[in-house]
């Protein structure tokens, strides 16, 4: 019996606008999810796979590098992709280009980005205080895909901290303007990657919303999964650092939503060969030269628990050519086994909880009225 049925992403004009079979989402992550990262991880088993973040004003100006990392899969059964922006008419236009220039056949949304030099400034994780503001920007996506009948989903923290909740608010104005799914994840932003997730209000916005709610926040193993849907009714996962050098974890993931309970324990000579591969569709879709260097730091993230010392581990972090990881992972045991105690530990960032950034004054009023938000709209990690 699956533990969860497809998940239907509907767009105001079109119901039956996308249909994840599999509900379990590869979360948008800066430097991380390009084309290469989200075919693999399509491969493993993911069900949705989101482009790392793009900004709609770097989208409306023609910015060249932001474009350039519009670059699909082969395999990417929906072209995902979030985007980012404080400016509603910005976001039209944005989505709108996306849509029709890209063939995007799902468009995310960020409000929960925790990094200062966009929460200063009133965006990101900040925004959702703003009901107005927040409004204007999830209204604006929704006409703006409408027109193409490309579904928009929105992600969210809890609040911008334990005194200034957001998630209720957020759910009930993103649902009456026609946002298809909300995904909350289950920190604050000025929890940032800390602590422990927080899954009650997961629970809450599943009780409040008649629309789908994806949950996000410290899914390390699929037995995870399996808890925050039986905690909270969630109609999928979506997951970040979980995958990051073990993106077989949607392999797991996949099962588990099928009612399969799997454990993959993959030895060092797997998972060298799986990240051979992640280098290699790097190459196809960067070229070497850039390929290779952005692979870098995955190794050590594949690496992490394997007893290979300092100074292999330094190697790996310089290799510039497939031929160099080659010669490196022939000096390896192959059969060396999957560091078990590793199991259910944090991996990616972590952070202690500080103080959020925010313009001076912005908690005074849940209206954006007086405020400049120029200059928020800074490219950065998806949050």
């Amino acid at each position: 019996m699956n533990l969860l049925p497809p998940l239907k992403l509907s767009a105001p004009s079109n119901p039956d606008a996308l249909v994840v079979n599999t509900p379990v989402i590869l979360a948008p992550m800066a430097g991380v999810t390009n084309a290469a990262f989200r075919q693999l991880c399509a491969e493993q088993g993911a069900g949705l796979y989101v482009c790392e973040m793009i900004t709609a004003r770097g989208l409306v100006m023609g910015d060249w590098k932001t474009a350039d990392m519009l670059t699909f899969a082969d395999n990417e059964v929906f072209r995902s992709v979030q985007t980012y922006g404080a400016d509603p008419e910005s976001i039209y236009v944005a989505v709108g280009i996306l849509c029709e220039s890209f063939n995007v056949s799902h468009i995310d949304l960020n409000f929960g980005c925790p990094v200062p030099k966009v929460t200063r400034k009133g965006g990101g994780g900040a925004l959702p205080w703003k009901l107005d503001l927040m409004r204007a920007v999830l209204k604006a996506a929704v006409d703006s895909a409408d027109r193409y009948g490309v579904p928009v989903t929105a992600k969210t923290r809890i609040g911008i901290d334990q005194n200034h909740i957001t998630y209720r608010d957020f759910g009930q104005i993103a649902q009456d303007v026609g946002i298809a799914a909300v995904c909350l994840h289950g920190r604050t932003v000025s929890e940032y990657y800390g602590g422990h997730a927080n899954w009650e209000p997961i629970a809450d916005l599943v009780e409040l919303l008649d629309i789908p709610v994806i949950g996000n926040g410290d899914i390390w193993e699929a037995s995870d999964a399996v808890e925050m849907v039986k905690q909270t009714n969630c109609a999928g996962v979506e997951v970040g650092r979980g995958c990051l050098g073990r993106p077989w974890i949607f392999r797991d993931l996949a099962d588990a939503m099928a009612g399969k309970q799997t454990l993959t324990l993959p030895n060092l000579g797997q998972i060298a060969a799986l990240a051979r591969r992640h280098a290699q569709l790097l190459i196809k879709y960067r070229g070497e030269q850039h390929g290779m260097p952005d692979f870098r730091k995955h190794t050590a993230w594949y690496f992490k628990g394997f007893p290979i010392g300092g100074e292999m581990r330094h190697a790996f972090g310089m290799v510039s050519t497939l031929d160099e990881y080659d010669d490196l992972v022939s000096q390896l045991d192959p059969q060396m086994e999957f560091p078990e105690k590793l199991l259910g530990k944090a991996r990616g960032r972590t952070g202690r909880a500080k103080r959020v950034a925010l313009p001076d004054g912005w908690l005074e009023t849940r209206s954006v009225e007086g405020f400049d938000m120029g200059g928020a709209e800074e490219h950065v990690d998806g949050g």
